[in-house]
């Protein structure tokens, strides 16, 4: 029996159900031995082996979720900053969110990948999150979620139908894809801008209610006034030779921006994952975490031009 054809989407669903890259890889690789282990008990005639998996994925992620908390992004731990001159100290107790690096494996549809909805995920109880995922996301049949979690289908339809109201508030539609030829625009803007060190650029590519955060830092600010202010400290205290290159995060447009080492070269220094809407970025999460950042394979290093 061959498991890696469906490597790619198990990963991907144990990651909406995780929140985690290196967690959701873990835990595929586990779903693909017991797959193994017992695979002299799968019977054809009940399940395809695409739903087989997924039973067992789902088993896998429910009890790695056991006593869990979930995995935020700082806006939703309080209110935004007010003084961009906050120290930045890494909280290193919270179980941030972590981003999901597209180019690792190909997929068809990634706008269920989005940042905003997979951290809406993480606040539902863990069999909703399951529920909802598999029927709204894989399109598995009520009767096949059933057989998954081992329940009825009267619960698999009541359990979607409170998730689906717990994320009522979730509308991620307006977020261009990274190919949109506007949104792509914007943050080739936005690349050269940064570049630059050019802060009164930045801010005109921003929506007045902008927001950008930080993973691991809990800080996270809201508006321009606020988001120019920090980017001018960031060239302050990096300086302003900077280089980024272009990738794809979460169904979103991505930099990866490198700073001037003095050592030589530029050094990888962050991710910025942005939604952009229209013609205006409206919300940037910056991850700096080595594993975050180790997820992507990029170049730690590269040469100056």
């Amino acid at each position: 029996m061959d498991f890696e054809p469906y490597r790619g989407e198990l990963v991907a669903y144990c990651y909406r159900m995780l929140g985690s890259y290196h967690e959701a890889e873990d835990l595929v690789q586990e779903t693909m031995l017991r797959a193994w282990k017992a695979r002299d008990r799968y019977d054809p005639a009940r399940a395809s082996v695409r739903t087989w998996l997924y039973r067992i994925a789902t088993n896998v992620c429910l009890t790695a979720l056991e006593g869990r908390a979930r995995r935020p992004l700082p806006s939703g731990l309080g209110a935004p900053g007010e003084d961009p001159a906050t120290p930045l100290t890494p909280a290193a107790d919270i179980p941030w969110l972590q981003p999901f690096p597209d180019a690792r494996y190909d997929m068809e549809a990634r706008a269920d990948m989005r940042l905003a909805l997979v951290v809406a995920l993480q606040r539902l109880p863990a069999r909703q999150r399951a529920v909802l995922v598999l029927r709204e996301v894989l399109q598995f049949s009520a009767a096949e979620v059933a057989d998954q979690l081992d329940t009825t289908v009267q619960a698999v339809n009541s359990t979607l139908q409170r998730a689906r109201a717990a994320l009522t508030e979730v509308d991620d539609d307006a977020i261009a894809e990274p190919d949109d030829p506007e949104a792509r625009e914007v943050v080739d803007r936005y690349l050269r801008a940064f570049e630059a060190a050019d802060v009164p650029a930045l801010v005109r590519l921003l929506a007045d209610a902008v927001v950008l955060e930080m993973p691991p830092v809990p800080l996270w600010f809201r508006g321009t006034e606020h988001y120019g202010a920090f980017m001018r400290r960031v060239f302050e205290l990096r300086g302003t030779d900077w280089v980024l290159r272009r990738l794809v995060a979460n169904g979103q447009p991505t930099l990866a921006a490198y700073a001037q080492d003095p050592a030589g070269g530029h050094r990888l220094h962050s991710l910025q994952v942005f939604a952009v809407t229209g013609d205006r970025v409206t919300r940037n999460v910056v991850f700096t975490d080595p594993q975050v950042l180790d997820a992507f394979e990029l170049p730690r290093r590269i040469s100056a031009n």
